[in-house]
């Protein structure tokens, strides 16, 4: 079926013929809880005769998400506890977090904000708390990169962007602005020449952090989006979930990361899933992700080996897994070292 408008809701769904009448219903509990959204170019990647299709997992909810484990929590990184103040998240000294707007072009079933992103969720930062927030990191030295989050800051229009990015050209201590994203490759069309324009600011270099998870995802129009970005000098580094009926296969993973350097991407973190609420489906075991990441050494260039992190809960930060920041202490329960040296439980206790 063609699809020519974003799907927002499960009567959509059905209508795009990406679930069947008999789901509708169950799914609508989903639906109440957590938000849907897919894009055209998405919704037109799913192969509807292969009901394992990894691009539908990624996007079509479940019923599996309604399950939600002792473990899993609404904060699973931590990000209230490094709020200063709101739409900052300062975890790390030199960076933060500048949570601008929480809305998506697409709603990941996984999501690790998922109960903060949305329509329900906790919407776009107004001109007071967006000038605090600014006031923040003008205030602190410190701070030598900021990273626009949230939600998804390239839904925003060339011109808040552009507006945004001014006042930090005046913030002479920060030097890199980085944008995490799935726009490039969910609505390719939107990264044109007036939202390129508003991503070049004098005296800041701009990274741009891609989130896909399957090779398919690369399509030649995202490619092509991804290299208006490059060309015109905004540097990209990839971003992935390792996802179990997704991705948790070597040889998936390897095309992944593959297609991102043919594309001018530098693969950067392979995210071990977070303990959001009703994603427990996604989630391999720390073990099996080590061992699908070391099947990547020497089966592909080092240029594209990601490193395997987990957002240790509780805000700690990130850890690299895929070497011995991780301890198995018994089976399924680990030690992990953040990188202040401190060490944490996972999963954490109850």
């Amino acid at each position: 079926m063609n699809v020519m408008r974003p799907i927002r809701n499960v009567d959509d769904l059905a209508q795009a013929g990406l679930i069947d009448a008999g789901e509708a219903l169950s799914l609508e509990a989903v639906a109440e809880r957590y938000a849907i959204a897919l894009t055209p170019a998405m919704a037109k990647l799913i192969d509807r005769s292969d009901p394992a299709d990894p691009i539908a997992r990624q996007f079509v909810p479940d019923v599996a998400e309604l399950v939600v484990l002792p473990e899993e929590r609404a904060d699973p990184i931590g990000d209230h506890a490094h709020s200063p103040v709101e739409g900052i998240v300062h975890r790390y000294p030199d960076r933060v977090l500048l949570k601008a707007v929480h809305v998506c072009p697409v709603y990941c079933r996984f999501c690790f904000r998922r109960e903060m992103v949305g329509p329900q969720g906790l919407g776009t930062l107004d001109a007071a708390t967006l000038d605090a927030a600014f006031a923040y990191i003008r205030d602190h030295r410190e701070i030598w990169e900021v990273i626009l989050t949230g939600g998804d800051p390239l839904v925003l229009s060339p011109r808040r962007l552009e507006e945004m990015l001014s006042v930090l050209a005046d913030i002479e201590h920060v030097k890199i602005v980085r944008f995490h994203t799935r726009v490039p490759v969910v609505d390719p069309l939107k990264i044109d020449g007036a939202l390129i324009a508003a991503l070049k600011v004098s005296g800041k270099t701009i990274y741009v952090a891609l989130h896909a998870n399957h090779p398919r995802e690369l399509t030649a129009k995202a490619r092509a989006a991804c290299a208006r970005l490059v060309d015109a000098g905004i540097v990209l580094v990839s971003q992935s979930v390792l996802l179990k009926g997704v991705n948790d296969d070597p040889d998936v993973l390897a095309a992944l990361m593959k297609a991102f350097v043919e594309t001018r991407i530098k693969p950067y973190y392979l995210h071990h899933p977070d303990l959001a609420p009703g994603t427990s489906h996604f989630r391999l075991t720390i073990a099996e992700g080590q061992k699908i990441v070391a099947a990547l050494r020497g089966r592909i260039s080092g240029l594209c080996q990601p490193t395997y992190i987990l957002d240790i809960p509780g805000g700690h930060g990130k850890a690299d897994i895929g070497r011995n920041a991780v301890h198995e202490i018994r089976e399924g329960c680990y030690s992990i070292s953040d990188y202040r040296g401190g060490e944490h439980i996972y999963p954490p206790a109850e």
